[in-house]
């Protein structure tokens, strides 16, 4: 094994962490702002790139903070090491509702592909980079949304779904049709690429974007029914504007146009 072998149990239902395990020197690295707690005898050391690489000197580390850059991530992750000479934990929390889901990369041929935004941590010794895209429509169409990154190694690593999960299994040649925000990941031997919706009335007034995910398989695609960037418009779109008031007060149709425009629920 190149990774460290970690061991570790997820709490929670809706607002999930995951607790880790860490023999005497054992690390694992996570992406800044997951941190929830740790023991006593754990260091926290910011480090360059993922801690991939490291062996080949200043090339390998900036080899792996590079591929973060192409990710539009940090270029710095945070390890947190095991100084006891017992075994010590340290938990990570979800960043939104929704699922902590555990990827052991001996079972998937030491490849999962997910979400840009997805990874939560790994072991130390798992590789975070991006997949680089040979088809044009992904790179073109795609978006910022589907930015995919690849983790690779044989180490246990950890990503974050938001609301309830969907795990589909693809037989050759099935195809699966996605919103590109929904796809949380899938194996390697999944290809994907993007697909325009067709139809004047649905690019108009279809209110579902332009473009979608094409899958197929054989694999395994893990799908989330709530993304972060739909959360997050959701929020803002109610949030009060300046002055304190929201889009409906004070309108005479206001809440009769938020019905009309399918923002109200009965």
């Amino acid at each position: 094994m190149q990774a460290h072998e970690i061991e570790y149990h997820i709490f929670g239902e809706e607002m999930q962490y995951v607790e880790i395990e860490l023999d005497p020197q054992e690390i694992v690295i996570a992406e800044a702002g997951s941190f929830m707690m740790m023991d006593n005898n754990i260091q926290m050391e910011t480090i360059f790139g993922d801690g991939s690489g490291q062996e080949n000197g200043l090339f390998g580390k900036l080899l792996s903070a590079g591929k973060r850059v192409l990710t539009g991530e940090s270029l710095f992750m945070t390890a947190f090491i095991n100084q006891n000479i017992t075994k010590s934990k340290v938990s990570f929390a979800a960043p939104y509702p929704g699922k902590i889901i555990p990827i052991d990369l001996t079972q998937f041929d030491g490849k999962f592909i997910c979400q840009k935004d997805a990874f939560l941590c790994a072991a130390k010794g798992v590789s975070v980079g991006i997949e680089f895209s040979k088809k044009l429509g992904r790179g073109l169409f795609g978006g910022e949304g589907f930015i995919m990154q690849k983790i690779e190694g044989d180490g246990m690593a950890f990503v974050h779904t938001g609301g309830t999960l969907a795990i589909k299994e693809l037989v050759a040649g099935e195809i699966l049709k996605v919103d590109t925000g929904c796809i949380v990941g899938f194996t390697k031997g999944v290809d994907y690429d993007i697909e325009f919706i067709g139809g004047i009335k649905n690019s108009i007034f279809g209110g579902e974007g332009l473009f979608y995910a094409t899958l197929r398989g054989p694999g395994t695609v893990y799908i989330q029914s709530l993304p972060f960037s739909r959360l997050a418009d959701r929020i803002i779109a109610s949030a009060p504007r300046a002055g304190g008031s929201s889009q409906d007060e004070g309108s005479l149709l206001g809440g009769l146009g938020s019905m009309l425009n399918g923002d109200r629920r009965f």
